[in-house]
């Protein structure tokens, strides 16, 4: 199964709307195929690693083998055919997956199917790990939005930018950064910022190698008026400028937010974004995970991470993490 959540993983980035996948065909402790999902309206990760085994000759074994898989295999007809189907068709004898299908209408169909055909299936086991690949994924399907996670760069004393330099992260930090990026379908941020940093928001240095197949994320800037973004800002001129998307006067953010999910597929949301628009963000209760880098450094200056006076409620962390991104650290948490 470990193996499996390894493969789901290289999925990270690329799947949405879709999960990502991972899955391992063994007989007799005998690797017989692999596969994860790549990208939406493909096929699924057990399809991928059937034809695998089948590729390199070992057909006639995946009668009675195991197939590990890190979430319930799916048993509807959608872009492509249910991966029951192909699991019964090859007469594998067991099934074993991780996380169980969030969405009520397949949730332990799955099993139901496989065991009508005398297959063994089990589940739960790596369940927390495979649950947090598909968080995101399964949040967007409850609540029909993204996943929003918030990612600031902040000096010890809160501020988020320096007197005489750009960046407040130091190298290794800022690939962390683009890992988050790389993981994202969307960054978001507000005119102010592409005003005065003129950002790129690509994926550039992750710690993961990028996939071929990942496309860069979605620039979705909110403004009060369009004309005040520059025309020659480098989101709307370089090769990706066609993954910009300019929203204006924006008054109910999650209905912005269910948009982004309906009309482009969004899952996860990564909030780059000024502390003004972060602050209303985090007031109306949208965001989900938090992602703070705090350089080693004291400041001052006219921008706090969350301006104005106390926020409506707290925020607190659950499963939070701390990173040593030297000389950085890196604070993440979900948020209640």
């Amino acid at each position: 199964m470990m193996r499996a959540i390894e493969l789901a993983r290289k999925g990270l980035g690329t799947t949405s709307p879709n999960p990502p996948v991972g899955a391992v065909i063994v007989r007799d402790g005998i690797l017989l195929g692999e596969g994860y999902h790549e990208v939406a309206g493909e096929p699924h990760a057990e399809r991928l690693a059937i034809s695998n085994a089948i590729r390199k000759g070992n057909k006639a074994l995946l009668k009675g083998a195991t197939i590990y898989i890190t979430l319930e295999p799916c048993s509807s007809h959608g872009k492509t055919p249910p991966c029951t189907d192909a699991i019964i068709e090859v007469e594998i004898g067991r099934v074993v997956y991780g996380a169980v299908d969030p969405d009520d209408r397949h949730r332990g169909r799955a099993d139901e199917l496989l065991r009508a055909h005398g297959i063994d299936v089990e589940h739960g086991v790596c369940g927390e790990v495979c649950e947090i690949l598909v968080r995101s994924w399964a949040w967007s399907v409850k609540h029909k939005r993204p996943w929003v996670l918030a990612k600031v760069a902040t000096t010890m004393d809160g501020r988020m930018t320096r007197r005489d330099d750009r960046w407040l992260s130091s190298p290794k930090a800022l690939r962390n950064a683009h890992q988050l990026r790389l993981e994202s379908d969307a960054i978001l941020v507000g005119g102010g910022t592409v005003r005065m940093d003129d950002p790129a928001l690509t994926v550039r240095t992750p710690l993961q190698t990028p996939s071929p197949r990942k496309l860069q994320p979605y620039r979705i800037v909110l403004t009060e008026d369009r004309r005040s973004i520059p025309a020659d800002c480098m989101m709307l001129t370089d090769q990706y400028a066609d993954r910009t998307v300019i929203i204006e006067k924006v008054s109910d953010f999650q209905k912005m937010l269910e948009e982004l999910y309906s009309r482009y597929g969004i899952v996860n949301l990564l909030l780059e974004c000024g502390g003004r628009l972060l602050r209303r963000f985090l007031e109306e209760g949208l965001v989900n995970e938090w992602v703070q880098d705090i350089a080693p450094i004291l400041g001052g200056g006219p921008a706090p991470m969350v301006p104005g006076d106390y926020l409506k409620r707290e925020c607190r962390f659950k499963e939070e993490e701390i990173l040593a991104c030297e000389p950085d650290i890196i604070l993440r948490g979900i948020l209640e």
